[in-house]
């Protein structure tokens, strides 16, 4: 065996398994969890395993023992008796080369595997449907070896499974980061695809500036970054392509979006017909207006019977046509001794959904009517109209976050009914699967989001039976433990960024071996840890900076 680095060590407290093994070597050999190692087996087979915990061991009985081998003490005294020492290793058995899965015998010699090894033991070699998801490092110095991932695709965007789910704590875990890079490769494989299968993607900017100029390139990357994408991971170096951006309607100098700083800008991608104003028209939107009260706890169903009363147009709300009117018929019904209104909903009631509507009503999106002639859509229309391997990206980073809500849910909702058949379209000319991509998804999909949230049921629906309707959730959030159960259960693939200490004590990371859980607390920006259907094991993988555009403190 070429490079070997020791042997199996088999006792009667630690004997091997078909699962694991342990073996002794050189206290000076730098291994690091993740590592994958190869075993001599019977009948000429080789074992390969992946590295979980290395501890170092010497023939010391106690610590007494070593404290007293210095003088009792003496830290400036050399020891008067060397000790022996040598680290001790513990490995998961990945596969075997003849499918022997017998227990690997003590005395067997332990070395390191080539590229082509690494890809065989981790069940890459041959990967269907393969997507690019990043890079490996593995050993040091002359050992070291650097090798592309792949994942299986139909697992991510199905129709095996679908979607994602990635946590990690805000700045440090580059999530949103790491998302982009996956739906660049995924739209840049699609593009050169000559099959029948298409796909869009509709992503919300929750943060600044971050995404609202992902078809422009990064001028800050380097020759070394860009031959990365190109000669290791098997991608072109350009940006997004297609992009349509949506922002928030403004009157005057009220802006809705913080890429007011820089209002030439988005006047060069309205010109070139990429940038959009969006609104809201009181007439065509009214059905919506239970996204208002997305996280608004309504155990009784007052707000609901509310805005079922409106929307059947009872009590005079089918005469309304624009929202002035109907903050002013609201109004009406939170007068003492009110009449016309259903005897059921008191007027504390009423007040209280004029209190949350007017909050919001206020935002200038809400407005009278859209000039299509100066590029201003409904939001609703722009969704249903998205084409093959188009990205939308929906500004609503300067949004109040009832608001946020609203447009969010408006979106969502657009492309479910899409999707369903249910608006006026060829079957043939939409997206055989539409990726939405969700920044801060504990805002809407956490376990303290109300249970009446409109919001959280599609989110749930979508998780549950999104892959059957080519419908794909992207999500991102801090903490992984704080997500409703039936959404970060139904995703296929989960990629864990830097944490903390207290989020991997929590459930939803006692599956993950303890030395796996500590290198999250200090993993890297643009480092994670993917767990993924087809992988054997969890994998440590690495993905370089972003090809498009980057803001300051963005």
């Amino acid at each position: 065996m070429t490079k070997t680095i020791g042997k199996v060590a088999a006792t009667e407290k630690q004997p091997t398994t078909i699962d694991e093994f342990y073996f002794w070597t050189n206290k000076h050999k730098v291994l690091n969890p993740f590592d994958v190692v190869k075993v001599e087996h019977i009948e000429d087979s080789i074992s390969f395993g992946i590295i979980e915990e290395i501890s170092h061991i010497t023939d010391s009985s106690s610590y007494l023992s070593n404290f007293i081998s210095s003088d009792f003490g003496d830290v400036n005294t050399e020891p008067n008796m060397h000790r022996i020492g040598m680290n001790f290793v513990k490995a998961k058995v990945l596969s075997n080369n003849k499918s022997i899965y017998t227990p690997v015998l003590d005395g067997s010699k332990v070395g390191l595997a080539d590229k082509n090894e690494v890809l065989q033991a981790l069940g890459l070699s041959k990967i269907k449907s393969p997507l690019i998801c990043g890079y490996m490092e593995m050993y040091r110095a002359e050992d070291k070896i650097t090798l592309p991932v792949h994942l299986n695709s139909q697992f991510l965007i199905g129709p095996e499974g679908a979607h994602l789910n990635i946590s990690g704590i805000s700045g440090l875990a580059a999530k949103t980061s790491y998302t982009m890079f996956l739906m660049r490769a995924i739209q840049e494989q699609y593009i050169k695809s000559e099959g029948d299968e298409s796909i869009a993607f509709v992503i919300f900017n929750v943060k600044g500036r971050d995404l609202l100029a992902i078809d422009e390139p990064n001028e800050n990357l380097d020759k070394e970054e860009k031959l990365r994408y190109t000669e290791m991971l098997g991608l072109t170096s350009e940006p997004f392509k297609n992009v349509k951006y949506f922002y928030p309607y403004s009157q005057h100098s009220k802006s809705n979006t913080f890429s007011s700083a820089d209002k030439a800008d988005i006047d060069a991608q309205i010109d070139t017909n990429k940038g959009f104003k969006y609104k809201y028209v009181f007439e065509d939107d009214k059905l919506n207006l239970d996204l208002l009260f997305s996280n608004i706890e309504d155990s009784t169903g007052t707000m609901e019977s509310i805005i079922n009363f409106i929307i059947t147009g009872q009590g005079g709300f089918d005469e309304i046509t624009s929202w002035s009117q109907f903050i002013n018929k609201v109004g009406e019904f939170t007068k003492p001794g009110q009449k016309g209104g259903d005897k059921e909903i008191s007027v504390m009631s009423w007040r209280k959904f004029k209190r949350i509507i007017n909050k919001a009503l206020n935002n200038s999106i809400f407005s009278q009517r859209v000039v299509p002639e100066k590029n201003e859509v409904r939001l609703r229309d722009a969704v249903i109209s998205i084409q093959k391997n188009d990205i939308q990206v929906i500004d609503i980073a300067k949004l109040d976050q009832d608001t946020q809500a609203f447009v969010f849910g408006d979106a969502i909702r657009a492309i479910y009914e899409l999707k369903l058949g249910q608006e006026e379209r060829d079957e043939s000319e939409i997206p055989n699967k539409i990726v939405i991509f969700i920044d801060e998804l504990n805002k809407y999909a956490s376990k303290d989001v109300p249970k009446n949230s409109p919001i959280l049921r599609q989110i749930i629906d979508i998780s549950e039976r999104g892959r059957s309707l080519g419908i794909v959730l992207f999500s991102v959030e801090q903490f992984k433990s704080a997500i409703h159960d039936r959404v970060k259960g139904n995703c296929a693939t989960h990629a864990f960024g830097r944490t903390n200490a207290i989020e991997i004590s929590k459930g939803d990371y006692r599956f993950i071996p303890p030395v796996y859980k500590n290198m999250m607390t200090r993993l890297d920006p643009g480092e994670y840890i993917i767990e993924h259907p087809v992988f054997r094991s969890l994998l440590n993988i690495k993905f370089p900076r972003p090809l498009y555009k980057q803001f300051p403190n963005g």
